[in-house]
């Protein structure tokens, strides 16, 4: 399912939070949306969620204008906390399933296991690192063709993110999901890219296909990330 963001921008008051961005995500691909905080990565993640609408410009999933309704075809896993904390994780299960025709309770419940969440806790007595977890289920048991995950790995214990990653390699559809992963966390989620886009100050500043970086350029995401951005500030200094 092809994804295209046609001349977006967006203002937040005075101030872009996106600049005349346009950008194609291809069906089947996992891209890493990379940038400091405040560079637009969320704000474009909402656009093709349906849930923030551009000043000007469009956006598209699969030719299809966004409105609230994409939200059957698009799985979004926000950065913020958006559960009803007298529920247990089992509750916010039943929940989903109730919402998303495309939510698969086993793959649910399976996930559950692997994120080890105990499903009759309730959501006010976890830690942070435990809501990230059960943010990761309920995003990734849907079958959904749109998979967004914005700063999937906040709050999670480093000695963590590496089994999660692996984890949540085997719950992707790599045939038929498109995955847009909105982060400033790069290593970790190196493993599972395709492609890697920078954006900074609401502008898409250099996109790269992660093979090629490490064939022919002999990098790694992070340190082509480092060295795009140390580029930028050096050409905006002069």
């Amino acid at each position: 399912m092809t994804i295209k963001l046609k001349n977006i921008s967006k203002r937040y008051g005075k101030d872009f939070s996106l600049k005349n961005v346009s950008l194609t995500f291809e069906a089947g691909k996992i891209y890493g949306l990379l940038g400091p905080n405040g560079s637009g990565k969320s704000t474009t993640l909402k656009m093709i969620a349906g849930l923030v609408y551009p000043d000007l410009g469009q956006v598209e999933v699969n030719g299809e204008e966004v409105t609230r309704r994409i939200s059957q075809k698009v799985a979004y896993l926000t950065e913020l906390d958006m559960f009803y904390p007298s529920f247990t994780v089992g509750n916010m299960v039943e929940f989903y399933t109730s919402q998303f025709i495309d939510f698969d309770t086993n793959k649910a419940k399976q996930l559950l296991l692997d994120m080890k969440l105990d499903g009759a806790k309730k959501i006010k007595q976890l830690s942070k690192g435990n809501r990230g977890r059960l943010k990761l289920v309920l995003a990734l048991a849907r079958t959904a063709p749109v998979v967004l995950l914005d700063e999937p790995f906040s709050g999670l214990d480093p000695m963590v993110r590496d089994s999660i990653v692996k984890s949540m390699l085997s719950y992707i559809n790599f045939d038929e999901q498109t995955v847009i992963i909105a982060t400033h966390e790069i290593d970790e989620i190196e493993p599972l890219l395709d492609e890697a886009i920078v954006i900074f100050n609401g502008q898409i500043i250099d996109q790269k296909n992660v093979e090629d970086l490490r064939e022919e350029a002999g990098l790694s995401v992070l340190d082509w990330f480092k060295s795009t951005m140390a580029e930028r500030e050096r050409n905006s200094n002069e």
